[in-house]
C-alpha cells in the first residue's frame, strides 16, 4: 500500500511500512523512512509506485487550466477527489486525482484552501482583483527586465532617470525601479553613482556631492522664507572711534572690527567691536527659527549657504563707511601692553574701512613689522595691535592656534551651473602672519572675557572647552587648555554661527540688566548646543569634501602626473600646495614623519572623490612634522 500525504506545505508519496490508528511508518522513494500522522494522508493507492505517482501526475497537472476548473466548480467547499471526478467524468485513478490536487493547489488565486485536501472557489470579484494584480506583476517584471537591459548598456530609461536623486540618497527598495537599478548595479559591478554617471543621469560629480549634502541637511531647499529684515536700533550711543575690519577678499559676513585710541599719559584704549544682530533678532521670532534651523553658514569653494538672509546680513555686517550697531569690548592698556581695565558697551560704531588680507599683507608682514612701515591707512593701529597681540600670547603661555599650518584659498572661475566648465586656482598662505595673530589674539581676549563675565553673573552661556586634549561644547565655564584661558565662549561670529548669536543674546541681557533668553540648565539651550555641534561638524565635513573635489579638479586641469608630498605619519602624506591628505600603502613603512617624497598620480575619481597615487622615491629634504590644530576664533 502507498499513500499520498501533505508535509511542510507540499505533497509527498511513500510506501506504508506500518499502519497504526493515528500514525503510519512510511518509506520514501529515496529510502528514507518517516513517521507521519494519519491525518495528513490524502490518498491511499496500490498503483503506480510511490515514486511514480507524482512523477506521472505533474505533467497532467500542467495541462489542467485553472480558469476552466473554476468555471466547473460550484460554490462551497469541495474535495479534490470531487472535482477530479467531475473533471474526468469517472472515478479518478490515483494519478488523475493527484494531478487535480496539484493543479488546484498551484492556483491559490482561483481556489482558497479550507483544510486537508479541501478547497473553495474564490469569489468572482476577489478573483478578478487577484488576476489584475498578477497581470500587473507580470507587466512589472517585463518592465524591470527592460530597464535592467538598458542600464547594462548604459542607456537611461525615463522611469529610472526620474528617480535619480532618490536612487542616490534615499532609495525606496519597494519600488520596481529601485529593484531593477540595484540589480543592474550588481551585474555591472558599478556603484549607484558610477552607473548613473555612465548613463548620463549625473551631469557632473560636483552635483552629486552638492545635492547629497542638500538632501541630508536642506531637504526643503536653501531658499529663505519671505521675512522682513529688522531695522537698525535707533537708541544706541555713538562710539567716538574709527574702526576697521580685517578679512579675506571674499568675506561678506563681517562680524568683527577693531579700533585704537591713544590715551596720553596712560597708554591706549583698544576696541573690539562685534556685529550685533542679537539687538534686533528676538529669541523665538521667525528669524530666530531660520537661524536655529541652519545653525551656521555653510562654506565651500566658490559658494556658501548663509545662516541668515542677505537682507539681515547687509543690515548688520560691519561694512566699510557705515555706522553699525555693535557689542564693544574696550580694553585700557598701558605702555607695556598690560590691561588696566575693561568695559563692554552696546553702541553704534563707524566702520571706517574693511581691510583685506591680500591688500595689507604685502606691506604688513613678518619681514616688515620690525622696521618702518609704508605710509598706509591704519599702519599705526595695526602695529600697536600687533604688539598687544604678542603680549596677550605671552600672558597666555600658548602660541597662537593659527600658527604652523597653511590656509588655502579656492578661486572658482566660471558658472557653477556648469561646474565642469569651471577652472580652479588654489593659493596657499602660511598661517601665523602678523595679521592672523593680531585677529586671533583679540578674538581670544573677547571670547574669554565675555565668557568670564557671564560666568560671574551666573548667566547661561555656551562654552568651548578643551580638557585632556578633547575640544567640546559645554554649558559650564571650563578651561580651554589649548588656548590657555580659564573659559572660552564663541561670541565673535553672530552673523554666521548660531551659538554666537545665542551667547550674544545672553551678553546683551547682561549689559542691559534684563532677564536673559535662556536660564541656567535650560533644556532649549542644551538642545541648541547639541544640534549646533552635530550640524557644525557635518558642515565642516562637507567643506573638506568639496575642497578635496576641487583639489582633484586642479590636478586634472593642470595635467599633474607627479607631485611631491610630506609624510605626516605612517603611510599618510600631505600633498604640496594642496589641502589634501592621502593614504599611500605603496610607501615603505620606514619613511618617517617630515620626510619628503615624490608620488605618481595614477587615477582620479571625482565621484569618490578619491585620488590614487604610487610612491616613487624619497627626497633628501626633511621638514619638521606639522601638527594640525583646531582653529578657535
Amino acid at each position: 500500500m502507498n499513500v499520498l500525504f501533505e508535509e511542510d506545505g507540499g505533497f509527498k508519496a511513500g510506501s506504508v511500512m506500518a499502519d497504526n490508528d493515528s500514525s503510519l511508518q512510511v518509506e520514501m522513494p529515496t529510502g528514507k523512512r518517516s513517521k507521519i500522522k494519519a491525518a495528513t494522508v490524502l490518498l491511499r493507492f496500490e498503483k503506480p509506485s510511490a515514486g511514480g505517482l507524482l512523477e506521472q501526475a505533474a505533467p497532467l497537472a500542467e495541462e489542467i487550466e485553472p480558469d476552466f476548473l473554476w468555471e466547473c466548480v460550484n460554490d462551497g467547499e469541495f474535495s479534490f477527489l470531487d472535482i477530479a471526478r467531475d473533471y474526468y467524468g469517472h472515478d479518478p485513478a490515483p494519478v488523475e486525482a493527484a494531478a487535480v490536487l496539484l493543479a488546484v493547489h498551484a492556483a491559490p488565486v482561483y481556489f482558497h484552501r479550507k483544510g486537508k485536501g479541501r478547497f473553495r472557489k474564490a469569489p468572482a470579484d476577489i478573483l478578478a482583483a487577484a488576476l489584475a494584480s498578477l497581470e500587473k506583476k507580470r507587466q512589472q517584471a517585463l518592465a524591470m527586465e527592460g530597464w535592467i537591459g538598458a542600464l547594462k548598456e548604459f542607456r537611461l530609461p525615463p522611469e529610472i532617470g526620474a528617480l535619480t536623486d532618490a536612487l542616490l540618497y534615499a532609495p525606496d527598495r519597494n519600488k520596481p525601479e529601485t529593484k531593477a537599478f540595484e540589480t543592474a548595479c550588481a551585474e555591472t559591478g558599478l556603484s549607484a553613482a558610477q552607473l548613473l554617471f555612465r548613463c548620463g543621469a549625473i551631469k557632473s560629480a560636483y552635483f552629486l556631492h552638492y545635492r547629497r549634502f542638500l538632501h541630508e541637511q536642506f531637504p526643503k531647499g536653501t531658499a529663505f522664507p519671505n521675512l522682513e529684515a529688522p531695522g537698525l536700533p535707533r537708541d544706541l550711543p555713538r562710539a567716538d572711534v574709527r574702526a576697521f575690519s580685517i578679512d579675506d577678499a571674499n568675506t561678506t559676513e563681517i562680524d568683527d572690527a577693531l579700533s585704537v585710541v591713544r590715551l596720553p599719559g596712560i597708554g591706549s584704549r583698544i576696541g573690539i567691536h562685534i556685529a550685533a544682530p542679537g539687538l534686533a533678532i528676538e529669541h523665538g521670532s521667525p528669524l530666530d527659527g531660520v537661524a536655529r534651523a541652519r545653525l551656521s553658514t555653510v562654506y565651500m569653494p566658490g559658494n556658501k549657504i548663509t545662516m541668515l538672509p542677505d537682507g539681515v546680513v547687509q543690515n548688520y555686517t560691519l561694512a566699510g563707511g557705515v555706522d553699525c550697531p555693535a557689542v564693544s569690548l574696550y580694553l585700557t592698556v598701558n605702555d607695556v601692553f598690560e590691561v588696566i581695565s575693561q568695559e563692554s558697551r552696546l553702541e553704534i560704531v563707524h566702520i571706517a574701512a574693511n581691510l583685506r588680507h591680500h591688500e595689507v599683507e604685502p606691506w604688513f608682514n613678518a619681514e616688515t613689522v620690525g622696521g618702518p612701515l609704508s605710509d598706509k591707512p591704519f599702519k599705526d593701529e595695526l602695529l600697536h595691535l600687533w604688539h598687544f597681540a604678542n603680549a596677550c600670547e605671552g600672558r597666555r603661555g600658548k602660541p597662537s592656534a593659527m600658527q604652523g599650518n597653511n590656509d588655502y584659498n579656492f578661486a572658482i572661475e566660471g558658472d557653477l551651473a556648469d561646474p565642469d566648465s569651471c577652472t580652479v586656482e588654489i593659493s596657499e598662505r602660511k598661517r601665523g602672519s602678523p595679521l592672523d595673530k593680531l585677529v586671533a589674539e583679540l578674538m581670544i581676549v573677547a571670547n574669554s572675557t565675555w565668557g568670564g563675565l557671564l560666568a560671574e553673573q551666573n548667566i547661561a552661556c555656551l562654552y568651548r572647552a578643551q580638557t585632556q586634549g578633547k575640544v567640546r561644547m559645554t554649558t559650564s565655564p571650563l578651561p580651554h587648555e589649548g588656548l590657555g584661558v580659564a573659559q572660552y565662549a564663541w561670541m565673535t561670529s553672530p552673523l554666521r554661527r548660531y551659538c554666537d548669536m545665542v551667547n550674544q543674546w545672553q551678553l546683551i541681557a547682561c549689559l542691559k540688566g534684563e532677564t536673559p533668553a535662556f536660564a541656567q540648565k535650560s533644556a532649549e539651550l542644551f538642545g541648541a548646543m547639541r544640534d549646533f555641534e552635530t550640524t557644525y561638524g557635518a558642515y565642516a565635513d562637507f567643506q573638506r569634501l568639496m575642497e578635496r573635489y576641487w583639489c582633484l579638479r586642479w590636478l586634472q586641469q593642470n595635467g599633474i602626473a607627479e607631485i611631491e608630498a610630506t609624510v605626516r605619519r605612517e603611510q599618510l602624506v600631505k600633498l604640496d600646495h594642496l589641502p589634501l591628505l592621502l593614504r599611500l600603502p605603496s610607501m615603505p613603512a620606514d619613511i618617517g614623519p617630515g620626510r619628503r617624497v615624490r608620488l605618481a598620480v595614477e587615477s582620479i575619481d571625482l565621484l569618490g572623490p578619491e585620488l590614487s597615487c604610487r610612491y616613487l622615491s624619497v627626497m633628501d629634504e626633511v621638514l619638521p612634522e606639522v601638527v594640525e590644530e583646531e582653529e578657535e576664533q
